[in-house]
């Protein structure tokens, strides 16, 4: 790659490299010491920086580096690093693109973001504090979003006199932990960040120290960029249509294309030639790992964005479940069997955390048990995808095996992961036809098969109406079943308890057995308090377009806790009752059912008959 510039750079490819550590270690004012003393700071910067490190720095008089880089208000104000802070820069030798990352742990966020995009990571120790938590995790997180080369940049040896021995000692530290990473290389560099040693060229005071300084050191590590030689992968990105013409767009992430290449999608048979490409690239014969191509197929094929096209002598597989590890971000936990969407390639589609293998603790890469994951924690987990996706071990691919997760409400980014191996179980399995379908087994019966979900708080009289639902059906010849959320609790659900990772189980279980009656040619009605929107909606996805019913039993809190007819409410308000719906735990009522029913306002009888009207107008009952 030639990254231009000054007459003489060396050719050896854009570094990307992150600064990371805990809080206060030094990682802006790094930075800015290697723009500083490599003679890259404009006047006019040279001169504001002058001026702010009078009114605002933290080294008295002196030049503060770390200014030119916290460049955010908030930051200034704090004397702290909120987010991610990028800065281009190049030597004579080579070009840089640097991310200065967060050091507090609730910004953990911030530096995965600046590790998945980076090949070193730079870690800042403070010489006099040692290898901190937040050097372990952060360390961690490096090594699990692909970086391979380790920098350990003890600084603030100014104020340890220079000491070899905790330099020494502090090194041998990280070696001994880093050890199992899977780092390429490490190296350890002495340095002050806020005086300049060894951070571009070596210091007087460090006579013992025989490496090289801090910048040299990244002037001189070899990337080994294996995507070229790697198996072919192109990543549809957007189909590009006018009349007859046809185009791909999308990046090689991997090998190259030439024209006349045999291709096909990953996950299919159907093989085709590549007609050509028709961009303004020079190369019009080839495209290379790292462009953004377009590119036409000889015969017309079923892509869309997110597929992958490959080799017929190296296929790509696609899967519907995963295992891979995952570092939540999200001050809520993570819960297993609560949907998410996960973001993989160019793709998105919801996704379940089926299991929660083992939590990794930071310090000692330790397997930890855990029910959920919590804000900052690296989870190793199975992943159930609604659709099948092109998967690559993250080892063998950051572009086919990296993905996001997003929460469904709120479309917040709430993880970030890895995948370690496609999950194989699913492509031994394959759905039985049957002679007797669910309309077949609905017509015997004389009526279609639905599913009402009644959804409300404790006391709102969801049990009440959905017996006599159930008995004005009955009378009418229709073939019915009750879930009560308290029956069910005697029996399928009697180990959840009402934690939030029990109730969203809860609501999953019921959903399925409900959907099994709905295919049976049934009318089930579930009444559970089902306090969550994200569960409703889940459970609402496992049926066909109508089949689902979503009926809110609506009463306002008062009126329920003056009904109270099993003394939850009391009981929850002494404290004999933990995660109570409506006294400590949350309930989000529906935003768009089908039906709502006021208990307030309407007598049982009258909601049960609005009920049984809906269901003759849906076409349910006659």
């Amino acid at each position: 790659m030639n990254v231009g510039g000054p007459s003489g750079i060396v050719d050896r490819g854009v570094l990307r490299f992150l600064t990371c550590g805990s809080v206060d270690d030094g990682k802006s004012s790094l930075i800015g010491r290697m723009l500083l003393d490599l003679d890259l700071v404009a006047e006019d910067q040279l001169r504001a920086l002058k001026s702010d490190s009078l009114r605002s720095g933290t080294t008295g008089d002196e030049l503060d580096p770390a200014l030119l880089l916290d460049g955010l208000e908030a930051e200034q104000d704090q004397g702290i690093t909120i987010d991610v802070a990028y800065r281009y820069f190049q030597t004579p030798r080579r070009a840089f693109i640097v991310a200065d990352t967060p050091g507090h742990e609730q910004y953990t966020r911030n530096m995965a973001t600046g590790a998945s995009y980076s090949d070193v990571a730079v870690l800042l120790i403070d010489a006099r504090k040692g290898i901190l938590t937040q050097t372990c995790r952060h360390a961690r997180i490096a090594a699990q979003f692909g970086i391979r080369h380790a920098i350990l940049a003890v600084n603030k040896c100014d104020l340890v006199d220079f000491s070899a021995e905790v330099f020494n000692a502090i090194e041998r530290d990280f070696r001994a932990f880093a050890g199992a990473l899977g780092f390429k290389t490490i190296n350890a560099v002495p340095i002050s960040a806020r005086y300049g040693d060894n951070v571009v060229a070596h210091s007087a005071r460090t006579p013992w120290y025989r490496g090289l300084p801090l910048v040299e050191l990244l002037e001189s590590i070899d990337l080994d960029d294996d995507r070229s030689a790697a198996a072919p992968r192109f990543l549809v990105q957007w189909i590009a249509r006018k009349a007859d013409f046809r185009g791909l767009a999308g990046l090689v992430t991997h090998g190259s294309f030439s024209r006349g290449d045999v291709v096909q999608v990953a996950g299919a048979n159907r093989a085709t030639r590549i007609e050509g490409f028709v961009d303004k690239a020079e190369d019009q014969e080839r495209a290379r790992a790292g462009e953004a191509r377009m590119l036409v197929l000889a015969d017309e094929l079923d892509v869309g964005r997110g597929d992958v096209l490959c080799s017929p002598q190296s296929p790509l597989d696609v899967a519907d479940q995963f295992a891979g590890h995952m570092l939540w971000f999200d001050a809520h936990a993570m819960i297993p069997g609560r949907s998410y969407l996960v973001k993989l390639g160019a793709r998105t589609v919801p996704t379940t955390i089926t299991a929660l293998k083992h939590i990794v603790d930071v310090n000692t890469g330790a397997h930890l048990v855990g029910r959920q994951l919590e804000m900052n924690e690296l989870g190793f987990c199975n992943f159930s995808l609604s659709a099948p996706l092109p998967i690559e071990p993250f080892a063998n691919s950051r572009d086919h095996g990296s993905f996001i997760v997003i929460d469904r409400l709120s479309n917040n980014t709430v993880a970030a992961g890895t995948v370690e191996f496609p999950l194989r179980r699913a492509a031994n399995l394959h759905l039985q036809t049957l002679q007797v379908d669910k309309a077949a087994r609905a017509a015997i019966k004389g009526h279609g098969a639905a599913a009402l979900w009644l959804t409300g708080l404790s006391g709102a009289g969801k049990s009440t109406v959905a017996s006599l639902v159930d008995a004005k059906l009955n009378a009418l010849g229709c073939h019915t079943y009750v879930m009560d959320g308290d029956n069910i609790r005697h029996g399928l659900n009697r180990d959840l308890g009402f934690t939030e990772a029990d109730r969203v189980e809860n609501v999953r279980r019921v959903a399925e057995v409900a959907r099994l009656f709905v295919d049976a040619g049934l009318i089930v009605i579930a009444s559970l308090i089902s306090p969550y929107r994200l569960e409703r909606l889940s459970a609402r996805e496992r049926f066909r377009q109508g089949e689902f019913i979503e009926i809110f039993v609506d009463a306002p809190l008062d009126v329920c806790r003056q009904r109270d007819p099993k003394g939850l409410y009391a009981k929850a308000a002494a404290g004999q009752i933990k995660n109570f719906t409506g006294v400590d735990g949350p309930y989000e009522a529906p935003v768009d059912p089908e039906l709502r029913l006021d208990t307030v306002a309407s007598d049982p009888e009258a909601l049960a008959d609005q009920v049984i009207g809906m269901l003759r107008q849906r076409g349910v009952i006659r």
